[in-house]
């Protein structure tokens, strides 16, 4: 890693291998702080605008899928309602969230697809998590991701203001990370990535 951006709060690490960028761990909230973040959140099932939000994912992502395709929704915050859109349109769901909605058990079985909808951004070990959510995947099967990817301007982002945010990629970053793990990646828009696991 190599050191990138300062804006005056934190520090931006770049990796020369993978072209990810990160906040070192000391310049990373607390689990009480993080938390405090993420209860701020007011996303709501009812919500048409949330909703709207999530089907930038649940959209592609569905057209991927055979109906009753079986479902995980990682990082589902304390409001889940993608998981509740994709049962409402016939897909079973599992929900974990380690802070909101632990369901350790969900985390060791497979599925026909796993969403993590801006979750990425906050994860303090991204390779071995998403790594560990690839091979929660039955073969054929899809990991939605949506996180917002690094623009040409990084110092007037608005993504990196948020102090819950420690991790950022790029396009090169989610391609790095699909020849690891032998997927195929689909880029949906500016915030939406599709992987799929070999059949």
């Amino acid at each position: 890693m190599s050191y990138f951006h300062n804006d005056g709060r934190r520090d931006f690490f770049r990796c020369g291998r993978c072209d990810l960028v990160a906040v070192p761990p000391q310049q990373r909230l607390d689990p009480v702080a993080e938390k405090a973040i993420y209860d701020q959140h007011d996303n709501r099932p009812d919500d048409p605008g949330y909703r709207a939000f999530l089907a930038r994912l649940m959209v592609p992502l569905s057209e991927h899928l055979a109906p009753g395709a079986e479902g995980l929704d990682f990082g589902a915050g304390p409001g889940p309602t993608l998981s509740l859109m994709f049962e409402e349109a016939g897909f079973m769901m599992q929900v974990h969230d380690p802070f909101f909605a632990p369901n350790p058990e969900a985390m060791q079985r497979q599925y026909d697809f796993i969403t993590a909808t801006e979750v990425a951004e906050h994860l303090f070990t991204p390779g071995e998590t998403l790594g560990h959510l690839v091979s929660c995947l039955r073969p054929g099967g899809w990991l939605g991701l949506m996180t917002m990817r690094i623009p040409e301007d990084f110092a007037n982002w608005h993504y990196i203001r948020d102090p819950s945010h420690v991790v950022f990629f790029s396009d090169l970053s989610l391609a790095w990370f699909a020849r690891q793990h032998g997927l195929t990646l689909t880029l949906a828009g500016r915030e939406v990535a599709l992987l799929q696991r070999p059949g």
